[in-house]
């Protein structure tokens, strides 16, 4: 019997692929209308069409597309077939787009599908594990803040090491912190030269091409997403410190030790049992996070249209920590004619962000300090209200007063709104066949207002008693930047000869406005007003105002032979403001190559390889992250000068000029494999890279004669090469689908050369020395303790210092004793912040309506230095301790496990293993964390509105493998202010900074 169809009737049917398993997710479109349904778990599915003379079009991912007229059917079964073209797909490339086969640079691709439902605030963290060749660590735990970035292991002595990131065609001046990740469509990172030389003197650091949300032809989608969840601290990882007994038992043997009185707060420990007070976890909470996200795209007569509203609430997990972000994107084109189309895309932004000072030392840091603090001291007094400050007798070795740290991140005020603006526009003209001229006019804004007061009843700094001057700091800025964009593209083919020239100039500006005014001395904490304050602080208050503009001139030739042999080449013109007059422009070639060996007769017949393709690329970028005005002679007008009694206004200049100024220029070689086997079951990419960065910017000292000390010049060299590898499987398909997508890379680096004359550069706890890799920890090696009177005697030993049961240091010159300090002394390399290889694994199954996605990403080989130890390991007590110490040497008898020496001798002696660098700070920082576990299960249709819904939960930060027991992140490198990840040359400095939560999560995904 046929069913035949009625009108305004539904056509329902089943999908399989050539073995007969259902599968889900498959769309099904009316042709030419917006009409469309999704197949189940179980691969049916039903769409309403209005007659039977209508075209059904069948798509998934993995097969190839499919027609089937209706011809007046009930009932339509399909059968796809798999895409052996899969390669075929378009990805974004720099100024364009390519068949992914015939492209010949270091190129992955990413789609945000890939990486959704995923409960963070920026895109970045999405990306962890996913990417062969790039490292992306979380420094802080901060809400919106603490990615880094680092494409094929790239530094910079001064210019940075972070990508440049185009959004839809625009090089964006800032980070994508600020983008909701719901925004996006796909993501491209272009490694190579070849790929990069287009953007040219900001190419350096590689380019990470973000393209945002368009619609699908003949479709109109709307969705909707939702998630909420809570956040917490793992207890795994937390520093074990002391607790009130303990610390109270570690004074009283300290004393004892020493033969001196016990201070009577400390002579029976037991009278803190049940008093302990937790600075640290204190200032910790559970903390909501939760998003929503409604798209709306079409894409039929002729416009192309998509809206993305999101609406993102996290409070931090430490207290008074709040981030909000509300977005909007609308991204819209028109084909005004067969020959003219325009387009506008438009992505305000609105954030609030009030984060307490929580990393940094003790200057800054409320949880570096709450560490340090008495276990002792009471958080809250005897009526239940938070202490002011707490300080014990000086006898009992308290030289510090100890603010409440929960008062300070409470009443502390640390706010920064910040209004943002991303737009392109363009137009676009075909006058003839091939040829194809585009215009493009994009501005990026954004405004921000910070705000920051400390009330006269709080601090974030060790030893301020209380009550202390309150402080306001108001810190407006705002910038724009404009980019005008003028490009044409001509593409012909004709026999088996294929090629695309494109030729274009840009210009682009930029600049940025900044006003400061710090004023203090409040006689009301409440009116925290700049008229209220009696000070203004003169060094405190500035304003300002920064530019720069690019002209550039760039070309592309793209051929390919039979669609098999291919070649590029490609040039960039750049001339910069912030470059010296005779060192303005530069020149950024590259060329590429590629061979499709499968499309060749003798793989042809080999049915194990589907794909083939060898490629290899030279190329020439540069790196203008050099700051502005550094080629000018700068002139500080602050200085006043006396002429007898009247002070007269003046000025002086504090820098040298430079007009020979230039570019930091990398040189890179890259070849690679593209393999794919099985009928692409299994897909394997190697790359191997080798590259040279030149002309480093570095400020280099200068004779004194001269009047100044340093003068800023194009320097060094130094040598970068690697491998990376990815292997992508479909491990299992049919019922119970299972696939792998794993990657590795080793990245390594060598300081060729530094100025003339030097062969190093020293840090605070870093070396970067000619014939080493970049920014080692530099010190002295700890060889364990002296562990009696005859040790002590045969060993050397630091002059009038060393005893029995201290730290014993290995004498690297020979010259008998122990020295620190100068270039012939016995510190050397101890560790490398940077690891030997990076990798990450994502497993996705699927059965029937479930799907399970595990990712993880992990770092072998690197060292922290766990900076926190020079106080919280303070053999003199003045600070709380880890529980190490409890271990420590206290007698030849009882030595102890030979971590952490005697406390014998006071400042002299244990301050050589509290000041003095060694290896006894560093700590291997290995680590495999699990990133994000996500369990979802597809509804189906719930209504003939809701087409269909997924539900899931996820868990992001899952466990962190590692044996590092400096701190809970062994991702986390910073600086003693607290706002930076130390720089190229200070790289992983564990300082106790905000810690990274674990976060549960449940949300739901609506197409209607």
């Amino acid at each position: 019997m046929t069913n035949v169809l009625g009108q305004g009737t539904a056509v329902t049917g089943k999908v399989t692929d050539k073995s007969g398993v259902a599968l889900p997710g498959v769309t099904v479109v009316l042709k030419g209308t917006s009409t469309a349904a999704p197949t189940g778990a179980d691969g049916t599915y039903s769409i309403n069409v209005s007659d039977g003379r209508g075209t059904l079009v069948f798509s998934y991912i993995g097969f190839e597309n499919k027609e089937v007229a209706i011809n007046n059917r009930s009932t339509v079964n399909v059968q796809l077939g798999d895409d052996t073209k899969a390669l075929q797909e378009v990805v974004v490339v720099g100024y364009g787009s390519q068949l992914k086969e015939e492209v010949t640079g270091s190129v992955q691709t990413i789609s945000t599908k890939e990486i959704k439902d995923i409960p963070v605030s920026q895109v970045t963290q999405k990306l962890q594990g996913k990417l062969a060749g790039v490292q992306i660590n979380q420094a802080t735990g901060k809400p919106g803040q603490g990615m880094s970035v680092r494409i094929r292991g790239q530094l910079s002595v001064t210019g940075g090491s972070d990508p440049l990131y185009v959004v839809d065609g625009f090089p964006i001046t800032g980070g994508i912190g600020a983008i909701n990740p719901n925004e996006i469509q796909d993501i491209t990172i272009l490694k190579d030269a070849a790929s990069t030389s287009l953007y040219g003197s900001r190419a350096a650091n590689g380019v990470v091409l973000i393209t945002t949300k368009k619609g699908t032809a003949g479709q109109t989608n709307v969705s909707f997403s939702a998630y909420r969840g809570i956040q917490k601290v793992p207890e795994r990882g937390r520093i074990k410190m002391l607790d009130a007994v303990e610390f109270a038992q570690f004074k009283k043997e300290y004393y004892e030790d020493a033969g001196k009185p016990v201070p009577e707060v400390f002579q029976d420990p037991s009278r803190y049992e049940g008093k302990n007070n937790d600075w640290y976890g204190a200032l910790l909470r559970t903390a909501p996070i939760q998003s929503y996200d409604l798209s709306i795209t079409s894409n039929k007569d002729k416009l192309n249209t998509a809206l993305v509203l999101g609406v993102f609430d996290q409070e931090g997990v430490v207290l008074n920590n709040e981030y909000k972000r509300y977005s909007a994107r609308l991204n819209s084109n028109y084909e005004v004619s067969d020959k003219v189309t325009i387009g506008l895309n438009l992505a305000p932004s609105y954030i609030f962000d009030n984060t307490p000072r929580t990393d940094g030392d003790r200057g800054t840091g409320i949880l570096f300090n709450a560490l340090h603090t008495w276990p002792v001291m009471p958080i809250y007094d005897e009526n239940g209200e938070l202490t002011l400050f707490n300080r014990f007798p000086a006898e009992t070795g308290n030289i510090f007063a100890y603010p409440n740290w929960v008062r300070a991140a409470e009443e502390l005020v640390n706010e920064t709104e910040t209004i943002s603006l991303i737009s392109n526009a363009y137009v676009q003209y075909e006058p003839i066949e091939g040829l194809v001229l585009k215009s493009t006019f994009n501005v990026e804004t954004a405004n921000s207002e910070f705000f920051f007061f400390n009330p006269s009843t709080a601090t974030s700094s060790i030893n301020t008693p209380i009550p202390t001057t309150a402080v306001s700091i108001r810190d407006n800025s705002k910038s724009l930047t404009w980019l005008n964009e003028n490009l044409a593209t001509y593409s012909k083919r004709f026999n088996d000869h294929n090629f695309e020239l494109l030729g274009g100039f840009t210009n682009q500006r930029f600049r940025y406005d900044r006003a400061r005014i710090q004023a203090d001395t409040y006689a009301d904490d409440r009116l925290p007003t700049v008229q209220a304050g009696l000070n203004i602080n003169r060094s405190g208050t500035y304003s300002g105002v920064e530019e720069w503009s690019l002209t550039s001139f760039l070309s592309r030739l793209t051929y390919n032979y039979k669609g098999k042999y291919l070649f590029s080449a490609a040039v960039r013109s750049d001339g910069s403001s912030r470059f010296g007059e005779e060192n303005r422009w530069g020149v950024f070639p590259s060329a590429s190559v590629g061979w499709i060996m499968s499309d060749e007769p003798f793989l042809q017949d080999v049915s194990q390889v589907s794909f083939a393709k060898v490629r290899a690329s030279y190329g020439v970028t540069g790196n203008n992250n050099i700051g502005n005005y550094t080629q000018y002679a700068l002139v500080n007008n602050t200085v006043n000068a006396a002429f007898g009694n009247t002070v007269a206004p003046g000025a002086v200049v504090t820098s040298l000029a430079n007009n020979n100024l230039g570019w930091e220029t990398t040189k890179q070689f890259d070849v690679g494999l593209d393999l794919g086997l099985f009928n692409d079951r299994v897909q394997f990419i190697y790359d191997f890279y080798k590259k040279t960065t030149t002309n480093l910017l570095y400020s280099v000292q200068v004779p004194q004669e001269s009047g100044f000390t340093n003068f800023n010049d194009n320097i060094g060299e130094i040598d970068f090469w690697g491998h990376e590898f990815a292997l992508i499987t479909r491990n299992t398909e049919g019922k119970f689908n299972w696939t792998t997508n794993a990657n590795i890379s080793f990245n390594r680096n060598k300081v060729v050369a530094l100025a003339e004359g030097i062969d190093r550069v020293y840090g605070t706890f870093h070396i970067t020395q000619v014939g080493q890799p970049f920014g080692q920890f530099y010190g002295l090696v700890k060889e364990g303790l002296y562990m009696n009177e005859e040790d002590l005697n045969s060993s050397p030993q630091v002059p009038g210092r060393s005893t029995v049961g201290s730290i014993k240091l290995r004498d690297l010159n020979g010259d008998g004793i122990i020295t620190n300090g100068g270039d012939n002394d016995d510190r050397t390399i101890i560790g490398n912040p940077f690891p030997d290889f990076i990798y990450g694994i994502t497993n996705n199954f699927q059965y029937g309506k479930f799907d399970l996605s595990i990712v993880g990403s992990g770092s072998y080989g690197n060292q922290l230095l766990v900076r926190h130890l020079y106080s919280t390991a303070n053999l003199d007590g003045v600070f709380n301790m880890v529980e190490g110490v409890k271990n420590r040497f206290r007698s030849v008898d009882n030595p102890g496990d030979g971590v952490f020496g005697t406390t014998v001798g006071g400042g002299n002696v244990t301050g050589i293993e509290r000041d003095w660098m060694s290896s006894h700070f560093i700590q291997d920082a290995s680590y495999f964390t699990i990133k994000n576990i996500t369990l979802g299960y597809d509804v189906g249709a719930i209504t003939k509105f809701i087409k269909s819904a997924r539900l899931y939960a996820s868990v992001q930060q899952a466990y962190v493998f590692t044996n590092y027991t400096g701190g809970p992140n062994p991702e986390t490198s910073g600086n003693r202010a607290g706002n930076g990840d130390g720089g190229n040359l200070s790289q992983g400095i564990d300082l106790s900074n905000y810690p990274v939560p674990r976060t549960y999560t449940l949300g739901v995904n609506l197409n209607f």
